[in-house]
């Protein structure tokens, strides 16, 4: 299927769907840990933006140069000027996984497809099922990862905030 097949198509049921090398791939309903990271992580960095940046959630990723992938990332940050209309983030510097039983998918075709996108400067890979999180920062050429686990501090450079592991597992048992 192309990028813009998939944009047009509707199965008419309520599953969400990515396309991922022109395959369909449904994604499973999220657990309420999940759900709850989400919010609480798009609650700490929504907080911390000023305008024009913003949080997008559910926000669809395009991979440049491919016209038969389309990725839906929990969240993503861009600070590009919002545009009617657009199914997708445009220009994001932060992507956000909270990673769910497709989480082979997200650490790898996925995250090797986000590094591929020239503004994103940080990608975060976030458990659901226990306090860790994997975050993934560009430095030139190079790609730096940080684990953080338990009580851990987060420092996110594209946005320039501190986030306590603490507030992103806030009523979750992990």
């Amino acid at each position: 299927m192309s990028l813009a097949e998939f944009l047009e198509w509707d199965d008419g049921t309520d599953t969400r769907y990515e396309l991922s090398g022109g395959r369909l791939l449904a994604m499973a309903p999220p657990s309420e840990a999940h759900g709850v990271v989400v919010m609480n992580l798009g609650r700490q960095i929504g907080n911390r933006l000023k305008p024009p940046c913003r949080v997008v959630a559910e926000a669809g990723i395009l991979v440049p140069g491919r016209k038969d992938t389309w990725y839906q990332a929990d969240l993503a940050v861009t600070c590009a000027p919002p545009t009617r209309g657009a199914r997708h983030v445009t220009d994001p510097v932060l992507v956000v996984e909270v990673l769910s039983p497709t989480a082979p998918h997200d650490r790898g075709t996925k995250l090797v497809d986000y590094r591929e996108i020239a503004s994103v400067r940080e990608i975060l890979l976030v458990a659901s099922d226990s306090r860790r999180v994997e975050l993934w920062r560009r430095e030139g050429a190079r790609w730096i990862v940080e684990t953080l686990i338990g009580d851990a501090g987060l420092r996110l450079e594209a946005i320039e905030a501190d986030l306590p592991l603490s507030a992103i597992y806030e009523n979750v048992a992990a």
